[in-house]
Formats: structure tokens, sequence, C-alpha cells
């Protein structure tokens, strides 16, 4: 588990600011300037749908893994964003949760835990979804990795092997799939990481027990039965 706590780049803030383009002029002006500050280009692009005429339509508890249960987690726990048009989505990151299936949608319903991720997966195989996948779920301790990633939890704990079963890595390998089918990303360690993987957390999961090898196969799998 994680929060939304990583910082903007450097290079990133260091960017020239350049005028406000068509976009900003028909969307009346106010939209490009922050104060008296003129938003870059890019940043415009994110940004322009969350204004109150903007906001695109939503249907609650619809799912993006059509396998899953909805179970939604707190608001506190993600930002409303509009994936993959505002962060390209590129990442899957594997998280355990130290815990019971149960107690990861408890915390995630916790306004105070200020964390959740995309999904839950119990140990026979059960998926639940608590955050949209075109929001921003704080999981991953890394705001940059948070908003180009998807983050599925695992019920169990890191120094239990038994706790990863056989119905556990399979409900998880279709998930992955149909996310990697989706965004085009390549079955790989690049794109499918722990989260023991993330730049500057503090977090072990999944754990040395975690069987990648094993986990990575079924992927590969289950991608393979989906359309390209």
């Amino acid at each position: 588990m994680g929060s939304d706590t990583g910082k903007e780049s450097g290079k990133d803030t260091a960017k020239k600011k350049r005028g406000p383009g068509r976009r900003a002029v028909l969307l009346g002006g106010g939209a490009a300037v922050l104060g008296t500050a003129v938003v870059a280009r890019e940043d415009l692009a994110r940004l322009w749908w969350r204004l109150p005429w903007m906001d695109k339509p939503r249907t609650d508890g619809e799912l993006d893994h059509k396998a899953a249960e909805w179970t939604a987690a707190h608001q506190a726990n993600w930002r409303r964003a509009d994936r993959p048009d505002d962060y390209p989505v590129d990442r899957v990151v594997i998280h355990v949760v130290q815990g019971s299936y149960a107690s990861a949608l408890k915390v995630f319903r916790n306004p105070l835990h200020q964390a959740a991720t995309h999904y839950v997966v119990r140990k026979d195989g059960h998926v639940a979804q608590m955050v949209r996948e075109l929001d921003v779920a704080f999981h991953a301790g890394n705001r940059k990795m948070n908003e180009r990633s998807i983050g599925i939890e695992h019920e169990g704990f890191v120094d239990r092997p038994e706790d990863f079963t056989a119905e556990m890595y399979a409900g998880s390998a279709r998930l992955t799939a149909d996310i990697c089918r989706r965004y085009r990303m390549p079955v790989d360690r690049e794109h499918v990481i722990g989260h023991v993987e993330v730049e500057g957390t503090d977090h072990t999961d999944p754990g040395p027990h975690w069987d990648w090898d094993r986990y990575m196969e079924l992927v590969r799998r289950e991608r393979a039965k989906l359309p390209a």
C-alpha cells in the first residue's frame, strides 16, 4: 500500500511555458491562467475536462474488468482523472496486502487511510474493483507511478508462500492480461512490476515468495486468448 506523495520532477516544472492555444480561447481563456501564470499546453490538455461544464458522464459501479465485482474505495483514497487521455497507462503494480481480502476492502473504504488500489484479488481468485482505471489510485507511494499505473492488491502475507494460491495467480493473471490488452502493454517485467520496484518506496511486496516466472507465464497465456 502507498500514498500519492511523489513530487513533480525538476525537468517537468522547468519546461518553458507557452501561450494559450485555440482550445483555451474557446473555453474562455480562464482555463489557461492560474493566477498570472499561463498553463503549458500539455497541462491544459489534462485539466480542461475538469471544468464544471466539461465533466464527462460516468456510471457508478461501471467495471473495467468485466469479471470483477464493484466495491468502491473512499474518494479520499484516489484522485479523479481521465486516463489514458490525461495520463498514459503503461504499468501494472503488484501488491500484497499483509492481511485478508476483507481487511483490504475495509481500509480502502476508510478516508483516513489515504491509499487504495484499483483491484483486490482474493485467494480463491475473486476480483474486486475499487477504483476506476481512468482515475489515479494512491497505491504506489510515488505520484508519477500512480498516474501511469494500475494497482492490484492480493490477499495474504509476503512471508507466507501458501497464501499465493493457484486460484489467486490465475485470477490475477486474467486481470493483468486484460489490462495489458486494453492499454496495449507488453507482457513483460518492465511493464508488470512489484511494489518493491517503485522508485522511492519502502515497501517489499509482493515479497520473495511471489513466483514471478509462474505468474508472467500465466499472464502471457491469458493474453494469448484475448483479441489483439
